[in-house]
């Protein structure tokens, strides 16, 4: 399988990328945290690091540690604009569920 963003994720991510004015990418990860086990992570990636899944849609490089990739190997993630708010959202086929506020999640 792989992680992959939609184009407008990919179009917002790369904005970002040439007004930051370096990065190779986005780095996508889990860390353990929040009610519910475990929150993603999300950074811009400067270098590729040894254990890296890499992966490309749209022109980005998506970045994934191997400890990592088993939780959130399948996920695409979007951009959407709901209302007034905006921001990443993760479809991730390993989700069993998530907490209330939608920051954590189980496998």
């Amino acid at each position: 399988m792989a992680v992959t963003l939609t184009e407008k994720a990919a179009k917002h991510v790369q904005a970002y990328l040439t007004k930051r004015g370096k990065g190779i990418g986005l780095r996508l990860g889990v860390k353990t945290s929040g009610c519910s086990g475990m929150a993603y992570k999300l950074e811009f990636a400067d270098v590729i690091e040894a254990d890296d899944q890499v992966w490309e849609s749209f022109g980005v490089k998506v970045f994934v540690d191997a400890k990592s990739l088993p939780y959130i190997d399948g996920t695409e993630l979007d951009y959407v604009r709901e209302g007034l708010n905006e921001g990443f959202k993760y479809r991730n086929p390993n989700e069993k569920s998530s907490c209330g506020c939608g920051e954590s999640f189980t496998v």
